[in-house]
């Protein structure tokens, strides 16, 4: 079926889409991306950061490359702190994992608030549609430059799928803070 067209690509049979052989290639590197952990037991050591790890996957499986990875513990300010030094010059995607939920040291959405210099409700809107849990979830979603800021749930899974019903339009969005015109 292979005629020298569609080589590497998805070419069209009569009876199903199949992929034609052809050079193997990283995926592209969309956009640069870093994760901070939020949490108390992790950084005390009682308990093993999975959503950090799990989020730094996905990121990658999506083209994203991961520059860095940090843990801190919760509370308004240690949280702002890595906040403002992980985006200072920094033009990308920030994800925090941790301190969204209603516990009193749940405080990630007061940090965030502190650092970022535009809410983009939007982001914040639609995770919290990703699943019957997600509407106990307060983070917040802003900029700070051309850094765009995502607070996410602290469970692996509340994070990864948290992740995924914006991840198609990370890149969008960092576009427009770069101030390309994308559309």
């Amino acid at each position: 079926m292979a005629d020298g067209r569609g080589e590497g690509r998805w070419a069209r049979s009569l009876d199903s889409v199949t992929v034609v052989p052809g050079p193997t290639a990283p995926a592209p590197i969309l956009r640069d991306a870093k994760v901070l952990t939020v949490s108390d037991g992790v950084v005390a050591g009682t308990r093993r950061d999975e959503s950090g790890p799990a989020l730094w996957l996905r990121l990658e499986r999506a083209g994203f490359r991961v520059l860095a990875t940090e843990v801190c513990p919760d509370g308004i300010e240690p949280v702002a702190a890595a906040l403002r030094r992980l985006s200072a010059g920094y033009a990308g995607l920030l994800l925090t994992t941790g301190g969204t939920g209603l516990s009193p040291r749940d405080l990630t959405p007061e940090a965030t608030a502190q650092v970022i210099e535009r809410a983009v409700p939007g982001f914040a809107e639609v995770i919290r549609r990703a699943d019957a849990r997600a509407p106990l979830s307060r983070g917040i979603c802003g900029c700070v430059g051309g850094c765009l800021i995502i607070n996410l749930p602290g469970s692996t899974a509340g994070a990864v799928e948290s992740l995924e019903s914006v991840l198609d339009l990370v890149p969008h969005a960092l576009s427009l803070l770069a101030g390309e015109r994308p559309h």
